[in-house]
């Protein structure tokens, strides 16, 4: 008989990736174990293989979950009533905002990909694509001439864009000199004003 799914089974789920991301983080992909990962929850290993049936799901549950936030976050900020700039600027603040404290999720989005099957891949694929349309569509509507046959430079710029927001972990510091909000009207700025001068 199977074993029925808990009242607490997805609150749960979440406090897993949780905590598996931060061990992923420190301990790196190789070295972090199922083990590891029960010991930091406090749980036993049955447990969690009750939950994931191996690292490999347990890597793709992470990177998964946090994509389909960021693009549920983005789609829910793409207003179409707004002006164009207005319009990037608050998908921008929702990416930076979604970005908050999921610093160890994002770090293994980045690094993880390249070990997961080709079906995982391929959904995790098709969810960052869709993110990234979301984007240069909007992208395109401020600066048409970007998406010239000739000269397409709409997905340079576009990838540009979250070339600037994805490293944001890298030196950003919760209670600093420059907030979200802050640096997503800088990054923001720097593609509107500097779109003008790409040909």
């Amino acid at each position: 008989m199977a074993r029925t799914r808990a009242a607490d089974f997805e609150e749960k789920q979440h406090s897993i990736l949780i905590s598996a991301a931060a061990v992923f983080a420190e301990q790196g992909l190789e070295k972090a174990s199922m083990s590891q990962i029960a010991a930091q929850l406090k749980v036993s290993k049955a447990l969690l293989y009750h939950y994931y049936p191996s690292k490999d799901a347990l890597i793709f549950a992470i990177i998964n979950t946090h994509l389909v936030e960021l693009d549920a976050n983005v789609a829910a900020a793409d207003d179409k009533n707004l002006p164009a700039p207005a319009r990037l600027r608050k998908m921008v603040g929702a990416v930076l905002e979604c970005y908050r404290g999921a610093d160890n999720q994002h770090k293994l989005q980045l690094n993880a990909t390249p070990a997961l099957s080709d079906e995982q891949r391929n959904i995790i694929t098709d969810i960052e694509r869709r993110i990234v349309r979301r984007f240069s569509a909007v992208i395109r509507e401020i600066c048409p001439h970007l998406d010239k046959p000739e000269r397409p430079l709409l997905m340079p710029v576009t990838m540009s864009l979250f070339g600037m927001l994805n490293w944001v972990y890298l030196w950003f510091k919760e209670g600093g000199s420059i907030t979200r909000e802050d640096y997503a009207d800088v990054a923001t700025t720097l593609i509107l004003e500097g779109v003008k001068a790409v040909r």
